[in-house]
């Protein structure tokens, strides 16, 4: 039997999502948004509100956005409570920022995954982004030079229990175990 829970979103896994700009100055802001995903073939959306990193897209037109992880859970949680606008998140965290290869945006290193991106649009709250360049900590690749996502021990917000939830383990292959039936 089903029980209707009414229309409260009960949407799962969200990705857990670091996005970096740089203002006006050069200097580095970072926030975290979990209202985001694939839109198309390598391009990203993430649905944004007001904030200093909004300021900074439209001004710089670039962004990176990097996978939260177990490692980096509580100073990803940290650039989502707190805004750009009232401290300076960068200094306060410690993290280390170099500049994208890519984009003018910055990428912070505790971050093994990012992704450099530019602005394809952003209109209505819709950040739309074309993917220019992904980077990742070598420590993070596996002997064929492939991401080792189980190393990374990315996390996801769980919006039902207002948690993080490390990814868990592989169950299937894509495109492959339905040919079983």
């Amino acid at each position: 039997m089903r029980k209707d829970l009414g229309d409260k979103m009960q949407f799962m896994p969200l990705p857990v999502l670091m996005i970096g700009t740089y203002d006006e100055n050069g200097k580095a802001n970072v926030m975290n948004a979990a209202w985001g995903g694939v839109y198309d073939y390598n391009q990203i959306m993430i649905s944004l509100s007001k904030h200093k990193t909004t300021d900074n897209l439209e001004l710089k037109k670039a962004f990176t956005v990097a996978f939260a992880t177990k490692k980096t859970e509580k100073i990803s949680d940290y650039f989502g409570v707190v805004s750009g606008n009232k401290e300076d998140k960068i200094a306060k965290s410690g993290v280390h920022v170099i500049h994208g290869s890519k984009v003018d945006a910055p990428i912070i290193e505790e971050y093994p995954l990012t992704l450099e991106c530019t602005v394809e649009s952003f209109n209505d709250g819709i950040l739309i982004g074309n993917v220019a360049n992904v980077s990742v900590d070598e420590d993070y690749l596996d002997d064929q030079g492939k991401i080792n996502v189980d190393k990374m021990e990315i996390i996801a917000f769980d919006m039902i229990s207002n948690t993080y939830r490390v990814l868990g383990d592989v169950v299937g292959k894509a495109f492959k175990d339905g040919f079983e039936l």
